[in-house]
């Protein structure tokens, strides 16, 4: 850490990596969040000299969505990007070892009239003028992702394919739970899901992975699957794994002889379970093999070293627990022999990236408020965290190691979206890119003051208060309130709870890491199991507190607490626990029920753990953290909102709420958005949204109209 916790210690952020803009600079607005252009992750060239990426800009009259693509030369510091031309909707990119870009796109093949989404290559020069595109892939399934032999002989590529379907793609895919003659689905119940996240399952249909091997002409041969044959014993399963596993679940060998992958063995256990496993596929048909079947929880994130004699891959240690800490481990390849890598080190890696010499991996972890990048030494299992920006690291991701003791990473915070920094020899980096940098100039600029405060159990607890730099007179407080619960509301930037657009508004954005909030060590994010309405809502009444106190410019007296998710659940409890404290209350997706979120959410495996078992082996605790018992001291407005595609809290939830709302004639609203899922994601969805919530806020808080 670059600060030192204490007692209200406070330390201003920087609002982003450039200076401050002039306060005569109008507010940021909601449509200047929903249209801001959006960095993609970065693509290096194997010899780690170019960089290419993609933004994606937003029509500020229509809200459509677009990507461009760019080229950015890494070996001069002073380059500047060029726009490379691939075509509308090019998306996916990988560089071949022959040096030609590959990428997903949907145009037409040949005389088509209308394409699917197929693997293509290019040819770049420096001056981002284009050889090609040529297809790679023709297939009649459309493909989902892939994946390239750092060899250069082969392809693999993954698609929704029936698991008793030997080709990549078969004619009944999907259609397995369609039995007809009418359009009912049918589940048996000894299956698997039955929706998950936001969509419904198609039994018998699963994510999965084809090798081809690749020639000049593309992918060619027949094709083998990794997962195995079809039959008794068969590895049954999704790669990448549901509902959020990308690319980062399949690795090649270095030398191209087979891929390591995700996966998890599908049976009527599966909502229960977080067991995901990495298996060993050979090029030659040979496998799948389970080389982390000792571990019943979670195994992510298979990284071989370049040299390829370790792999690196991160495992938690309790099964049916999704927010363990992720510990880094290293396995031999020849030997097979495996340790824990960084068990000692209290901090949950994420994305894994070994240096191109095997000397070192790059790590990035929560830490406090911060989300830096770590140096592990596979040797030792030494853990370092690197200096890489000035001021606060916020959060850095896309880590991609360099030749050269070079590292071209991400960079957002709170004050600022994401830009590509360069840093040479580990040392602090310089920006490479300026996607939205010179446009957030243009707006009045915030800032983010980091305290703590002694919470529940006098454990040091933090947060964060963001507010217009300048602002003069007093500014009501919003209270945020993270979901997960076990997540944060860290220095980095939302393109959904964004604390800069809130702020701007000219209200003070006060956010605190309650007991269960990662980035703190294991025990502070186990704190909250069975736990749910005990030490978190302490820590939320003694972090205004805090805030208040620290800040005399919030006003106080005009306060509204919002929050999604866990978050929302807490809006629920805040209602009927804290009833006198606020002037209105934002409910996003938040539990009412928990008896009934129980017996309709479809991951079961978070309520099994954080409650101590299924409702039916635990209801005591289900019932006495419960909103629903407490209605009768609901006396807040709320607005409520809820997303239909939502199978993680279903919309019902929010029903409930607004029906005890009307029913105690409290004010209220209900926003229901048909089309969305447990977040807002839709350009007009989302300005409907922020329109929706200041207009709430400025009703209850507004020194003209303080209410009803």
């Amino acid at each position: 850490m670059k600060t030192l916790p204490g007692s209200l210690f406070a330390l201003a952020a920087l609002a982003a990596a450039f200076p401050a803009t002039a306060q005569d600079a109008p507010p940021m607005s909601a449509e200047d969040l929903i249209t801001l252009p959006r960095l993609g992750s970065p693509t290096v060239s194997p010899d780690g000299r170019t960089a290419v990426y993609s933004v994606t800009v937003t029509d500020p009259e229509s809200y459509a969505r677009n990507g461009e693509v760019y080229l950015r030369d890494l070996s001069a510091p002073d380059a500047a990007p060029v726009r490379v031309e691939l075509g509308e909707g090019a998306h996916s990119f990988a560089f071949g070892s022959e040096g030609w870009l590959y990428f997903l796109s949907d145009r037409p093949v040949g005389d088509a009239e209308e394409g699917t989404s197929q693997v293509w290559k290019a040819a770049l020069e420096a001056s981002g003028n284009v050889t090609g595109p040529v297809p790679v892939t023709r297939f009649g399934t459309p493909v989902d992702g892939f994946a390239l032999s750092p060899a250069g002989n082969a392809i693999a590529v993954w698609a929704e394919i029936a698991r008793d379907c030997p080709r990549f793609g078969c004619e009944g895919d999907g259609a397995a739970h369609l039995p007809g003659p009418g359009d009912g689905r049918l589940y048996e119940g000894d299956d698997t899901f039955v929706r998950h996240w936001d969509h419904w399952e198609t039994p018998g249909t699963f994510s999965r992975v084809f090798v081809y091997g690749l020639g000049e002409g593309g992918a060619e041969g027949d094709g083998f699957a990794i997962d195995g044959p079809a039959g008794e014993g068969a590895l049954v399963g999704d790669t990448p794994h549901k509902p959020f596993g990308g690319g980062e679940d399949i690795a090649w060998a270095p030398d191209g002889s087979g891929l390591y992958f995700v996966s998890k063995q599908v049976d009527a256990s599966e909502p229960a379970s977080t067991n995901t496993d990495i298996f060993w596929s050979a090029i030659d048909g040979e496998g799948p093999v389970n080389i982390t079947a000792g571990n019943e929880a979670m195994d992510l994130s298979p990284a071989p070293s370049p040299d390829g004699k370790w792999l690196a891959y991160t495992a938690m240690a309790r099964p049916g627990y999704e927010s363990d800490r992720l510990v880094v481990h290293l396995r031999d390849v020849a030997t097979g022999e495996t340790r824990a890598l960084t068990g000692d080190f209290d901090r949950s890696f994420g994305s894994l990236a070994w240096t191109p010499d095997s000397r070192w991996i790059v790590a990035t972890a929560q830490d406090v408020l911060d989300t830096p990048a770590f140096r592990i030494d596979p040797r030792s299992g030494a853990v370092e965290r690197l200096d890489l920006m000035a001021g606060n690291e916020a959060r850095i991701g896309d880590v991609t190691p360099l030749p050269g003791n070079r590292l071209l990473f991400s960079r957002n915070s709170i004050g600022a979206p994401s830009e590509l920094f360069l840093s040479d020899d580990w040392q602090q980096a310089m920006p490479i890119t300026s996607v939205a940098t010179e446009r957030m100039g243009q707006m009045a600029a915030t800032v983010t003051t980091r305290f703590s405060f002694a919470g529940a159990g006098g454990d040091t607890v933090w947060g964060q208060i963001t507010k217009l730099e300048g602002h003069d007179g007093p500014m009501p407080a919003i209270l945020y309130v993270h979901g997960g619960p076990q997540g944060s509301f860290n220095d980095g930037w939302s393109t959904r709870w964004n604390p800069r657009v809130v702020a701007s508004q000219g209200y003070a954005v006060i956010s605190v890491d309650f007991h269960g909030s990662t980035g703190y060590g294991q025990v502070f994010t186990d704190s909250i199991n069975r736990d749910w309405g005990g030490k978190p809502l302490e820590d939320l009444q003694k972090g205004l507190a805090a805030a208040l106190e620290l800040d005399p410019q919030i006003d106080g007296t005009r306060a509204c607490a919002m929050g999604a998710s866990y978050g929302g659940y807490m809006m629920n409890w805040i209602a009927g626990k804290w009833p006198d404290r606020f002037n209105c209350l934002v409910q996003h997706d938040g539990l009412f029920d928990m008896r009934s979120f129980y017996y309709t959410t479809e991951e079961l495996w978070f309520p099994k753990w954080d409650f101590g078992g299924s409702y039916a082996e635990n209801p005591e605790l289900y019932e006495k953290w419960n909103p629903v018992h407490h209605v009768d001291e609901w006396k807040t407005p709320m607005l409520v909102i809820t997303g239909e595609k939502d199978f993680r809290v279903p919309y019902t939830q929010g029903i409930a709420s607004f029906t005890a709302l009307q029913e105690r004639d409290i004010p209220s609203q209900l926003l229901v958005f048909p089309g969305e899922n447990h977040w807002v994601l839709g350009a007009k969805n989302s300005l409907q949204w922020h329109e929706t919530v200041f207009a709430w806020l400025d009703r209850w808080l507004g020194e003209e109209t303080p209410g009803e």
